[in-house]
């Protein structure tokens, strides 16, 4: 069984911000795979789902962005996973907005729901799934923009980006870490 985390803020005011692109991807798998109604365990919307003979967990914590690690350390532990079986999908104001890029470890790079899951876990060695959304346009700050709904321009972009997350989520499944990664950071940088 493999585990995709895919992080956002719960309540309706915060549906289809950008901070909850990790969101969108997981409805998008769900969709794709007949997952049913999601069901109410470790602080945390669990949907299961099939791909390609792989028992995917899919979880939203249910708590705010930056309390995500409690949910996280609690599925790992419940299941003993292995950190191998665990991918992460997260919003990325680093990356311009639709770009996807996975990492198999690496620190939090200013993402606190990546952060509190490190601190949770005590372990940066996770797979990470990060999708761009931008840098704040102006002056609007760095809060206002991740809580802010995608613009229409934007919206082609973000559509695009969460098939091509969950393209990557299926390969990471089936054909493991490295040839999503060959696959999704190559494809990635000749777009650049």
């Amino acid at each position: 069984m493999k585990v995709v985390v895919g992080l956002g803020n719960p309540g309706e005011e915060y549906q289809r911000t950008r901070h909850n692109v990790g969101f969108l991807v997981l409805e998008e798998l769900s969709r794709r795979h007949s997952g049913g109604q999601p069901k109410s365990r470790y602080h945390a919307e669990v949907v299961e789902v099939f791909v390609g003979g792989e028992k995917l967990l899919l979880v939203a914590p249910t708590t705010y962005m930056n309390n995500s690690g409690r949910s996280v350390a609690e599925v790992v532990k419940f299941y003993r996973l292995d950190m191998d079986n665990l991918v992460v999908i997260c919003d990325d104001m680093n990356l311009a907005t639709g770009r996807i890029r996975l990492r198999g470890a690496g620190s939090a790079g200013g993402q606190n729901g990546l952060k509190d899951i490190i601190h949770h876990l005590g372990s940066m060695s996770f797979t990470r799934l990060r999708v761009g959304i931008g840098r704040p346009p102006g002056r609007i700050s760095a809060t206002d923009h991740v809580l802010g709904r995608f613009k229409s321009k934007e919206q082609e972009l973000i559509t695009h980006a969460v098939q091509e997350s969950a393209d990557c989520v299926e390969l990471w499944a089936g054909q493991g870490l490295e040839k999503a990664m060959s696959q999704v950071n190559r494809k990635a940088d000749n777009e650049k």
